[in-house]
């Protein structure tokens, strides 16, 4: 039985769909919307579906006779390569049916994003549990044959490992407080001259030992900018702790503060190898890191940039990183000036 031709009114109900939509019949797409034609092709009406839908499950899905339903089916590659698609079917009059595309593409990456935090995050605390469980099994089970200098080794060694399981574990959380506070808008009048004060004078003992000198320039009038305290002292003490980590021994790390057009320019930069710019924009994510068998052997947890991120994020500031390998970085964070109060 040959399958009749969508009448004016279906077209008309089929344009006004936001989404992707084609009628379909006979194995052919009788009618496509606006949005469908930006997706498949301006000439996709008439064509074939085998041609528009290259998807075995789909197109399955589309033989089932009349009256059976219809299961939602996943796709990807239509389109962008990378996007993916709900494609929902409907039963219309004559023979005819509705397929609608539902893009998921967001849902799918936050979905990702989730799956490989849990892994990297798993990971991160493998591998020092494994440490920690190795040393003190061995402690206990040859405890009578272990010297003193080795004891004292093994449980230094003990303590490091799970001193970094908890800042691990803290930054987790920090990331999860950020992340929960992200709708609230910080309105507080915050002086950001005596946090980068305090912030200097957190990271002074780590600075002296590694000889680099503590540089600090902030404008005489710099205003008050709408802030979370909290959340600015920790997002400078990651900042110049990176920059201390990162920066090469002996070299200074500087901080500078200024405003323009509304907004307050925070800068921290180091001296040291830098970081190449097929990294630059992944730097912010969590876990990543551009060197991971330097970033743990000083301690890092692979968060601090993404803690910084997500505080700019929340405090509707912009967030940009300068750097030219073997010479250094410049982290740069512009946060709105508070609002006088009225």
């Amino acid at each position: 039985m040959s399958v009749s031709r969508p009448d004016l009114i279906d077209i008309e109900l089929l344009e006004g769909l936001a989404e992707p939509a084609l009628i379909v019949g006979d194995g052919r797409v009788r009618a496509a919307n606006a949005p469908a034609r930006a997706l498949l092709g301006p000439d996709v009406a008439g064509q074939s579906l085998q041609r528009v839908i290259a998807h075995p499950a789909a197109l399955q899905l589309l033989e089932r006779p009349a009256g059976e339903g219809f299961e939602d089916a996943e796709l990807s590659g239509l389109g962008e390569s990378r996007r993916h698609w709900l494609m929902r079917v409907g039963e219309m009059p004559g023979g005819q049916r509705l397929i609608r595309f539902v893009d998921r593409s967001e849902a799918r990456a936050a979905e990702q994003m989730r799956v490989d935090f849990v892994a990297n995050a798993s990971h991160e605390l493998r591998t020092p549990l494994a440490t920690l469980v190795g040393y003190t099994e061995t402690l206990r089970e040859r405890a009578a044959e272990i010297d003193p200098e080795t004891r004292e080794r093994f449980l230094s060694i003990v303590h490091d490992e799970a001193r970094r399981m908890q800042r691990v574990v803290e930054d987790l959380i920090s990331l999860s407080r950020i992340e929960a506070e992200r709708f609230v808008v910080p309105t507080e009048a915050v002086a950001l001259a005596p946090i980068i004060e305090q912030a200097l004078a957190a990271v002074r003992r780590v600075a002296d030992e590694r000889r680099s000198a503590l540089e600090c320039r902030i404008a005489a009038d710099l205003p008050p900018v709408a802030a979370d305290r909290g959340q600015l002292v920790q997002l400078l003490d990651n900042l110049l702790t990176n920059a201390l980590r990162y920066g090469d021994p002996g070299t200074p790390v500087a901080v500078s503060a200024g405003h323009e057009e509304g907004m307050v320019h925070l800068s921290v930069a180091d001296h040291g190898e830098g970081i190449p710019p097929e990294h630059i924009a992944r730097v912010t994510e969590r876990f990543y890191r551009v060197d991971t068998s330097r970033s743990r052997s000083i301690g890092g947890t692979g968060l601090g940039l993404s803690i910084v991120k997500h505080i700019v994020e929340r405090h509707r500031g912009r967030l940009t990183i300068d750097s030219v390998p073997g010479v250094g970085t410049t982290v740069n964070v512009r946060l709105p000036v508070a609002r006088p109060l009225s």
